[in-house]
């Protein structure tokens, strides 16, 4: 039976890459400030992203799958602190003046509709769409063919036949506050933010005292042994709690708005459009790239997107411009670094290789791929975008994306995982 240590080869090997990725990202985060480019500093983002999504195999889908199928709510608790801990951080970037937070609008019948397909597809392809980026780093064939099936589903909302169903969905059915601005559980009941942060902050931390139990543990514990020279090699060669990633994913949460903010979208984690996105990098070409802040003025902008002015004379009038589709480099980044850093983190615990499966199987993930790529992109977001970041900026629409896509994939995990029968067995 391999252990921890066998798997990972030589002794020295975890030290080779834990210091060679410090190395990288140290070395971007400084060249992104001495250049003032501040796209690059989705790299390091998206690194540990990936890292600690590995090393807690926190996957949205998984987490509330293992729910029916396994009865254990570790891995949910461990969302629920990601959630918790990035709220937190963002009402301190708010109160600092240090970030601008923008909750998404509530345009309900795309969470409701999107979040079904999308929680349907997530047990399917074996994982959401970030589950799919960092599982494809540790080298699951499934992850790999569900990403090009997400990256077909996206295009399908995005550019093709459900463009406009999906156009038309977002417009009539938008629903916002008194106020005018999206609905949020702040603007409901009339508390500031940072405010409730603190009240859900509080009401987390005591949550295990109340019910006098311990959650459920599973994996191995994150404490030091014989074999395990220092905290160091605990922190990369084994795995995480689910809580102790959801610590670690909070936190980057709150920091990862300020840095894609500087980059043109003011907004924190994300993986939805980045796969998209990224796709659009080897089909098209006639592309708009946004990779920093749009310039202050609109003559300004509209100079840096190379448009010409109309003028005041008259003459022939102009052949109307193909629509250029948006790149956003910060996402593009971020994903791809996702799958690097999931990638280090696998090989530092000897988990890094191929894991194939039955063709049947392989066509299933694709087609699980699709479901999930057409329900975020209806829903303009998955369980990054639309629950753990959603649910920190307290969005009501988000909220109801959530609650589909758990119910979905509830469902499906049961009469496709466990075999269940709506007549019982007979």
């Amino acid at each position: 039976m391999n252990t921890v240590g066998s798997r990972s080869g030589k002794s020295g090997d975890w030290r080779i890459y834990a210091g060679g990725s410090t190395i990288m990202l140290v070395g971007v985060v400084v060249l992104a400030a001495l250049t003032r480019t501040w796209v690059l500093t989705a790299i390091p983002v998206g690194f540990l992203f990936g890292f600690f999504m590995q090393k807690g195999d926190l996957c949205g889908a998984s987490a509330f799958s293992e729910v029916p199928l396994m009865k254990s709510g570790r891995k949910v608790w461990g969302l629920w602190v990601w959630i918790v801990i990035g709220m937190v951080g963002l009402a301190a970037l708010d109160l600092l003046g240090w970030a601008k937070l923008a909750p998404k609008s509530f345009i309900w019948v795309n969470y409701l509709a999107g979040g079904v397909v999308f929680g349907v597809g997530t047990v399917l392809a074996g994982g959401c769409v970030s589950g799919s980026l960092f599982k494809t780093g540790v080298g699951h064939l499934n992850s790999m063919m569900a990403l090009l099936g997400i990256a077909l589903g996206v295009a399908a909302v995005e550019y093709g036949p459900l463009h406009a169903l999906y156009v038309h969905c977002k417009e009539a059915y938008l629903i916002k506050a008194a106020d005018g601005g999206p609905v949020t559980l702040s603007s409901l009941i009339g508390l500031p933010f940072w405010l409730l942060a603190v009240i859900i902050a509080a009401i987390t931390l005591v949550m295990p005292l109340l019910f006098r139990a311990r959650l459920p543990q599973g994996g191995q514990q994150l404490t030091a042994s014989p074999g395990d020279a220092s905290w160091s090699r605990v922190l990369t060669r084994r795995t995480w709690k689910p809580w102790h990633a959801g610590v670690a994913l909070g936190v980057l949460t709150a920091l990862s708005l300020p840095s894609s903010a500087s980059s043109g979208r003011n907004y924190p984690l994300g993986v939805t459009h980045g796969v998209g996105q990224t796709q659009l990098l080897i089909t098209d070409s006639n592309l708009k790239h946004i990779w920093q802040k749009p310039p202050a003025s609109p003559k300004a902008e509209a100079a840096a997107v190379g448009v010409q002015q109309p003028s005041s004379g008259s003459g022939p009038a102009a052949a109307p411009a193909v629509q250029q589709k948006k790149v956003v480099w910060w996402l593009v980044a971020e994903v791809l670094s996702l799958i690097a850093g999931a990638w280090v983190a696998a090989k530092m615990s000897g988990e890094a290789r191929l894991y194939p499966k039955p063709p049947e199987q392989v066509v299933i993930a694709v087609f699980g791929g699709l479901l999930v790529g057409c329900g975020a992109a209806f829903a303009e977001g998955c369980f990054i975008g639309n629950m753990t970041t959603g649910w920190a900026l307290m969005s009501i629409g988000n909220v109801v994306f959530g609650v589909a896509a758990i119910l979905a994939n509830w469902a499906t995990t049961y009469f496709y995982l466990m075999g269940g029968s709506l007549f019982g067995s007979e």
